[in-house]
């Protein structure tokens, strides 16, 4: 099993940059699929990101141009580069491991754009 920590969230202006990492523990980190997610206030939790085991990527249209996904297996982290940030971008972020039959969550990072 995968047991995943976000980190990098916090409060950013409209225009700015965030990093956030997501550190897994536990084996195979390599072999699973990796994404990250967002829940803001009053709505589901949405696809922001994923990067699958084999390097290939896909965005939610709401941040393609703007965010990276990325991954270092030999460090068991995931990453994502969220730039030119918008008030939507609002949200807790969550990072998962999956595969087609098991899937890993972090706990969440806040990560707030305001003026």
């Amino acid at each position: 099993q995968v047991r995943l920590v976000e980190s990098g969230g916090g409060l950013a202006q409209p225009g700015g940059s965030l990093r956030l990492s997501c550190v897994a523990s536990g084996s195979g980190f390599s072999n699973y699929n990796m994404g990250w997610y967002r829940q803001a206030p009053g709505k589901q939790r949405e696809l922001v990101a994923v990067i699958t085991n084999a390097g290939l990527r896909n965005y939610a249209d709401s941040v393609k141009g703007r965010f990276t996904i990325s991954r270092d297996n030999a460090a068991k982290t995931g990453y994502l580069q969220m730039n030119s940030l918008k008030f939507e971008d609002t949200a807790v972020y969550y990072c998962s491991s999956f595969t087609a039959s098991y899937r890993a969550w972090g706990q969440g990072t806040q990560v707030t754009v305001s003026s």
